[in-house]
């Protein structure tokens, strides 16, 4: 039987357990500052219930740049580079290409794809915190599994596919024949769509495509409907993306997306041949000279703005 004073414990405990799950509650409904200005419902019967993004409370990410990875088929390379910066009502996206040209301090000359193979992401971020000339403390690693996962929860990705797109390798397993026009991807069609580039184009192709996919997804996750899906989505991209991000950063670094306009760039690039290996020469930003659509860069470089 149990004494008085472990029942009152176990009272005390029970308020103290209920009124933190309020306050939680409480704290996870505030809404969006504008996103959710017309806050999302759910049918139960025929009534309808709000329901609410939890990761709206989320103030901290002002100023902090994330860099994002994708990782090709092998998983070894990266096959996509961006940092995400949030600051000043934007939302800045920098495409960095991957086979743009470094003289490393660690690992001496490579493609800057390679540096997640050499040094793990702690060498991409001090890398990059060197060459961009401001500090990348984070990282967030998707691979291709990932990426689908998260579209098809999403119903997909809408994209124009700008021409025809067909190749086979039997060697990868891969299989691309896509046609041109607006539509739909999931699955095995949005990883060819994201992996071709068998055209004069190469590189350059391939980053355009990217940022069609890039563009697409940003405006499907900030919709006040699949904010408040966050939880699933970074539940379904699971084993798939790795981060030094908590799940509530993660969350909160999507809402204060959402919450702001998308600007995106591509650093200026052009290729080169050294020891019979083609690179990319980069224009990385200077100290002066932020990393906007309006630079002019030198005449000597072409500009590739996606």
């Amino acid at each position: 039987m149990s004494s008085p004073l472990h029942s009152n414990s176990a009272r005390l405990s029970l308020i103290a357990a209920v009124a933190l799950g309020l306050t939680g509650g409480l704290l996870l409904s505030v809404p969006l500052k504008r996103s959710l200005t017309q806050q999302p419902t759910f049918l139960i019967g025929t009534k309808k219930y709000p329901t609410s993004n939890p990761f709206s409370n989320w103030q901290g990410f002002n100023n902090r740049e994330v860099v994002v990875l994708g990782m090709d088929a092998g998983r070894g390379n990266t096959d996509a580079i961006f940092t995400i910066r949030v600051e000043h009502g934007e939302t800045k996206i920098t495409q960095i290409p991957r086979d743009s040209y470094i003289d490393s301090h660690g690992f001496g000359p490579l493609k800057v794809n390679a540096l997640y193979a050499r040094g793990g992401p702690e060498a991409v971020k001090s890398e990059l915190t060197r060459l961009m000339r401001r500090p990348i403390r984070h990282h967030i690693l998707i691979n291709l599994d990932g990426i689908r996962g998260i579209a098809d929860l999403l119903g997909g990705i809408e994209v124009d596919v700008p021409k025809r797109l067909y190749y086979v390798d039997k060697s990868q397993g891969l299989y691309i024949d896509l046609q041109p026009g607006p539509q739909i991807l999931r699955d095995r069609e949005l990883e060819g769509f994201l992996r071709w580039r068998n055209d004069e184009e190469g590189d350059f192709g391939r980053l355009r495509r990217q940022q069609l996919v890039l563009k697409s997804l940003f405006r499907k996750l900030t919709r006040p409907e699949n904010l408040i899906r966050l939880p699933a989505l970074i539940t379904t991209a699971g084993q798939n993306l790795k981060t030094d991000l908590g799940p509530m950063e993660l969350g909160g670094l999507i809402t204060a997306m959402a919450t702001t306009q998308l600007e995106t760039t591509r650093l200026d690039a052009r290729p080169f041949y050294r020891d019979g290996i083609s690179y990319l020469d980069t224009k990385w930003p200077e100290i002066s000279e932020p990393i906007t659509e309006s630079n002019n860069y030198k005449n000597w470089r072409q500009r590739f703005i996606f």
